[in-house]
């Protein structure tokens, strides 16, 4: 079913492919008749699957990535398609358009995508809104910083962010690692990165319960760069690491195709190998000190097996959801339960 939906979706621009299935989605929702069929079709639950990470117990180990739900407007419809948690953002202090369009791009050959959105979304005020009604879905908010915001005050976005959502998400996502908003990869350097997440800590501990913070990384870093990023997970006592973020390496690219020469970020299957040689190498340096939340190219079970077994706690679904459907979702919840 999900591959003539999909077939019809992929004739037209693929933001506005996103707009409308999100659309569809969203209204179905609000139809009382289809929320137990949609639960019954794609939710899972087991025990087996039950995973508690970073003192949050999770009803299966699978989210649905950053980006796909930027302005927290459909985390309780997706919920209801099985996934475990919902990572909304990236969210900003202001609003703000993003980078020019078009600026979503398909690789369907190589089974990816690439895009250059630069964090658009609503703001985070509008964003607080929508969350306040959420009373049982497990809510990542993964924050960002404005664009026209220069680096040297990069820190005070990131913390109203964080005070604005605190009371609204069960996790943080410090995103770094976007190749989008200008210079933004610079912040994963070693001394701005410990500056914004010791800020970050030390507000966050002010507080009576504190919240789980994650760092986003890029596959782009090497391996000095990683051990930089252990010394400073370990330093900053954050709960641990998202891997990975897209990249902006074109050699990940198995096949030339019409839009391999389009700038942006890499998703999808093009950068499963490396964001899993990134999981493996951050669960060995930090001898499993950490939680990771594994992302990047997971299209089938065998991937998200993969993911867990070089050591991520929890997987994230974005483009693999987008070429296979809720379905795989399902499926991979399925596999997990059997090989318990």
């Amino acid at each position: 079913m999900y591959k003539i939906i999909r077939f019809f979706l992929f004739l037209i621009d693929p933001e506005k492919a996103h707009s409308i299935t999100g659309f569809i989605i969203k209204s179905v929702y609000t139809i009382p008749l289809f929320r137990p069929l949609f639960r019954r079709a794609f939710v899972v639950k087991n025990p087996a699957l039950e995973k508690t990470v970073f003192g949050i117990k999770f009803p299966n180990p699978i989210g649905l990535a950053a980006g796909f739900d930027k302005n927290a407007t459909l985390y309780t419809s997706f919920s209801s398609l099985g996934f475990g948690f919902i990572e909304i953002g990236t969210v900003t202090p202001k609003g703000q358009s993003g980078n020019p369009k078009k600026r979503l791009f398909r690789l369907q050959k190589n089974k990816g995508l690439i895009n250059r959105m630069g964090f658009n979304n609503d703001g985070v005020e509008k964003v607080v809104k929508r969350l306040k009604t959420n009373k049982n879905i497990i809510v990542g908010g993964n924050i960002g910083k404005n664009a026209i915001t220069p680096n040297e005050k990069a820190i005070d976005d990131y913390l109203f962010c964080f005070k604005k959502l605190f009371n609204h998400v069960q996790y943080f996502a410090i995103n770094v690692s976007s190749p989008n908003t200008k210079n933004l990869r610079k912040l994963q350097e070693k001394e701005a990165l410990l500056n914004l997440l010791n800020t970050l800590q030390g507000w966050n501990h002010k507080q009576k319960s504190p919240k789980p913070i994650l760092l986003k990384i890029a596959p782009d870093l090497d391996n000095r760069e990683l051990d930089d990023i252990v010394q400073i997970v370990l330093k900053t006592k954050i709960a641990g690491i998202i891997a990975t973020n897209t990249s902006i390496n074109k050699e990940c690219l198995s096949i030339k195709e019409k839009n391999s020469h389009e700038q942006g970020g890499i998703s999808g299957v093009p950068v499963a190998k490396r964001s899993t040689e990134v999981i493996r190498y951050l669960k060995k340096q930090s001898k499993d000190a950490f939680a990771i939340i594994g992302v990047g190219g997971i299209s089938t079970e065998k991937d998200a097996i993969e993911k867990l077994n070089a050591g991520a706690d929890l997987i994230q679904l974005y483009t693999g959801f987008v070429y296979k459907g809720p379905s795989l979702i399902k499926r991979i919840n399925n596999l997990l339960i059997q090989n318990n």
